[in-house]
């Protein structure tokens, strides 16, 4: 198992996020979802631990097939998706059980995540006490302004170094921003990958890690390039949006499930917060460097600027 911790600060509360991240999973699931393809929402349903209190459950299937990289796709069945669950108890979340985000036919992969928000830059030590880690890990602080990327998923409207809100007069996001931009707030992410298969769990699982890293990089720009979209929304409001967007996005893969119910449950006060999971990306075509390298495939084009849900129209039309 190879466990590290990834730190991102943003330019919002934590109180802001909370809003601020259930807008960008959503959006961004239904950017990526197509006919027979995309995120679909299995539950979406408040849940209550002993231990945390009230939170929201959620499980998803990731159905990846047409988005995996071609050396990928080579040993994987046509048919193929990643069951997610999450367990978000604001401020805290569990991404994932015991047995966490397991592929549909690799039983031994696994991936564990726990997220805690705080309203700080980054400098938190030993946030995560947990007898779960064993020994030092490695720490990693993730910038959404100058680290880079993918260049396919790169766009300049997206990119904090330009992006100006005009709603909150925040950014562009300039050399040194962590540490004296305000409000500033931290996403602490403690992400455990296990690939139980002798001669290539150290390999496989770095790979995974370097994708997760694309993904929260990817998921926390967005977050804030939007920002204009989702300030000002109140939780009933955003709820509302994600349950008729997750309704749309279900129908929109050919997966035509009965209403969701997604509601909200009264949360305590608190001094950090986490997402319910961080947006799914679709992973890179290159492969790591112990497989083969794939044959030269035109690129699909990447996902257009604005989100369109013609559904959701139509039915507020409808109200």
């Amino acid at each position: 198992m190879l466990i590290k911790e990834y730190r991102i600060c943003m330019p919002l509360t934590t109180e802001e996020y909370r809003v601020g991240q259930l807008y960008t999973i959503s959006k961004h699931s239904h950017q990526e979802s197509e006919k027979g393809e995309g995120v679909e929402v299995v539950k979406n349903e408040p849940h209550e631990d002993p231990v945390h209190g009230l939170g929201q459950f959620t499980e998803k299937r990731v159905h990846l097939s047409s988005k995996l990289p071609s050396w990928a796709r080579a040993v994987t069945p046509r048919i193929f998706y990643v069951t997610e669950k999450a367990w978000n108890y604001y401020p805290y979340t569990i991404t994932a059980d015991g047995r966490s985000l397991q592929c549909s036919f690799l039983p031994k992969f696994s991936i564990y995540i726990e997220t805690k928000y705080e309203d700080n830059c980054g400098d938190s030590e030993n946030i995560f006490r947990s007898d779960k880690i064993l020994g030092d890990h490695e720490v990693s602080f993730l910038d959404i302004a100058f680290d880079e990327i993918p260049e396919r998923y790169y766009r300049s409207l997206e990119d904090p170094r330009f992006f100006s809100s005009a709603k909150t007069g925040r950014g562009p996001l300039r050399e040194g921003w962590r540490q004296h931009t305000k409000p500033i707030m931290c996403s602490y992410k403690l992400v455990s990958v296990k690939f139980e298969v002798w001669g290539l769990q150290t390999r496989v699982e770095q790979f995974v890690h370097k994708v997760i890293r694309d993904i929260l990089l990817i998921g926390h720009r967005q977050a804030f390039a939007w920002v204009d979209e989702w300030c000002g929304m109140t939780m009933e409001e955003v709820r509302r949006f994600e349950r008729e967007t997750q309704e749309a996005t279900n129908e929109l893969i050919g997966l035509v499930a009965p209403t969701i119910s997604v509601s909200e449950v009264g949360q305590p006060t608190a001094t950090h917060s986490a997402p319910a999971s961080a947006p799914s990306t679709p992973l890179g075509d290159e492969a790591p460097d112990f497989l083969a390298p794939p044959k030269t495939r035109p690129r699909k084009k990447s996902a257009p600027e604005t989100l369109t849900l013609p559904a959701l129209r139509e039915r507020t039309g409808a109200e």
